[in-house]
């Protein structure tokens, strides 16, 4: 009898952690496959998972695949300046889009130029939620004169254009792409905030935080660990649209010459570059990469509206 207490109580932790983590995994695989089940469930969620994969691919693996590296210039060939698609180069190849006014394979480019218009508004737009999730939430949350304070600034970012707001800071900053990124944010919080702020208000008249409350649970606990979980879907449902205008913006601000440098161009650039053919017959220089930005906007506002109405309850038939 005695040997038998100790063989019993060490055997029993590990196998409870080990059934327990492979249940939570089984429990975010079948999470995972319902919520891509549901998003594909109608031809919309269908392309739009299409068009986004395809457009990730195209940024993120497509450098890897590119013909030509833009931003390198010994890869660069004066000579090759302005080439209609589909012409030889003079290293060898083809230009299967054409060249621009540098000598740059277009191809290239456009791939090059549209992780780099990504990655900046994915980090403006990212910072933006960060800072308009935090203050909407502790808005929602505390009230009072906190409460009217971010309201305030909140209406009166959203007073003015976005792009009046980044062209004021970019103008007191200078171009670059951390700077884009921090007017990208500067621009787009209050969007975060109001959302935050109204999710907020709803979930702490709820019961669960009532019961929360009467735990003792600090402000912090309840805060980031109650409250937020449950103000993440419309947050989510706002979170792609507005990278989408990210990136509409950060175009618009690479072809006023504001944002990427001309040595390593982003979509809105290498429109900007050719601008001034367009009326020669060298189209392709903007066209191509306008068709890009175009492919990479939809796709992501279709993934949006897809998002929504598969977080609402009330869309579930659509």
């Amino acid at each position: 009898m005695s040997e038998s207490r100790p063989d019993s109580t060490p055997d029993s932790t590990p196998i409870s952690t080990s059934a327990g983590g492979g249940v939570a995994a089984r429990c975010m695989g079948r999470f995972s496959s319902s919520f891509l089940a549901r998003f594909a469930a109608n031809p919309a969620g269908k392309l739009a998972l299409l068009l986004l994969a395809l457009t990730l691919l195209t940024a993120f693996a497509g450098p890897f695949l590119a013909p030509q590296d833009p931003y390198d210039p010994a890869a660069l060939d004066i000579l090759d300046a302005r080439l209609p698609p589909g012409s030889a180069a003079a290293a060898g190849g083809t230009y299967l889009l054409g060249s621009d006014e540098q000598g740059r394979d277009l191809l290239s480019a456009m791939v090059y130029g549209l992780r780099l218009s990504l990655v900046v508004a994915g980090a403006g737009t990212g910072l933006a939620c960060l800072l308009g999730a935090a203050l909407g939430l502790t808005a929602g949350y505390f009230g009072g004169r906190w409460e009217r304070l971010v309201l305030a600034l909140a209406d009166l970012q959203l007073s003015f254009p976005a792009l009046l707001i980044a062209l004021a800071l970019l103008a007191l900053s200078g171009p670059g792409l951390f700077k884009v990124a921090l007017a990208l944010a500067a621009s787009q919080w209050a969007y975060f905030a109001r959302s935050a702020r109204a999710a907020a208000l709803v979930e702490s008249g709820k019961d669960y935080m009532a019961a929360a409350r009467l735990q003792g649970l600090s402000h912090a606990r309840l805060l980031w660990r109650h409250l937020l979980p449950n103000c993440l879907p419309p947050l989510l449902v706002i979170l792609p649209l507005q990278l989408a205008a990210a990136i509409s913006l950060e175009a618009t601000l690479s072809f006023l010459g504001l944002g990427a440098p001309a040595t390593e161009p982003s979509l809105g650039r290498l429109i900007a570059n050719g601008f001034a053919y367009l009326l020669s017959g060298q189209y392709w220089i903007s066209l191509y990469p306008g068709l890009l930005l175009t492919l990479a906007v939809t796709a992501i506002t279709l993934a949006a509206d897809r998002l929504a109405a598969v977080l609402d309850p009330r869309r579930q038939e659509d």
